[in-house]
């Protein structure tokens, strides 16, 4: 059988920024490119950016803002039930993020799944 898995998390994404608002809209932009070429070359269905603030300032000129993005991604996974899939989603979008390169990540949802 076929169930869609959804999990949501947190990054952090480190650049420079002129300021709070620039930063979050260039993390939240380079983030938005990681999670739509998942979903072109991988397992991510469906993705999300929920949300994005400043989680550490610069703390001198030229150094860099600290961005806390959060999201939430889907992937589709075969399994015999709901456990069995929330199970391999979770593997998959673990796994997908691990390529990802991304810093950080923190889930703040348990792997939910329901069939496709």
């Amino acid at each position: 059988m076929e169930f869609a898995v959804s999990r949501e998390g947190t990054t952090l994404v480190t650049l420079h920024g002129g300021s709070d608002t620039t930063a979050c809209d260039e993390a939240t932009a380079t983030l938005a490119d990681t999670l739509e070429t998942l979903a072109a070359n991988g397992p991510i269905t469906d993705w999300e950016i929920t949300d994005a603030e400043v989680y550490e300032h610069p703390t001198a000129p030229f150094d860099p803002y600290t961005i806390s993005l959060a999201f939430a991604v889907t992937v589709t996974v075969e399994a015999g039930d709901a456990d069995a899939a929330a199970e391999r989603g979770a593997a998959a979008i673990g796994d997908a993020l691990e390529r990802a390169d991304l810093d950080s990540i923190t889930y703040t949802s348990s792997p939910m799944a329901s069939t496709a």
